[in-house]
């Protein structure tokens, strides 16, 4: 698994898994995000139990439904806000 880290506002530091495998750790699963180009982030699955989380899962619902043409979990919203949402998940 590969790993990666962004900067943050307040010079904070975001750590997030990127996995370009096949094999995904278990206790997480993976999310493609993008408007245009998507890209496969490994979340762990406690992120689902975070209200922001499930709004983004319902605005990929409504954008979607559950017969998504990539046959994935794909969130509509670009890979900033998704790594802004991701970073604010981890520091709480």
């Amino acid at each position: 698994m590969m790993g990666f880290r962004l900067p943050r506002h307040d010079n904070a530091k975001v750590s997030l898994n990127r996995n370009l495998l096949v094999s995904v750790p278990k206790g997480h699963f993976v999310v493609y995000v993008g408007e245009v180009e998507r890209k496969r982030f490994v979340v762990p699955i406690s992120f689902l139990s975070h209200r922001s989380f499930q709004i983004l899962l319902s605005l990929a619902e409504e954008e979607y439904g559950f017969d998504h043409p990539m046959g994935t979990l794909t969130i509509p919203c670009t890979e900033e806000a998704f790594v802004d949402l991701i970073g604010s998940l981890r520091c709480s």
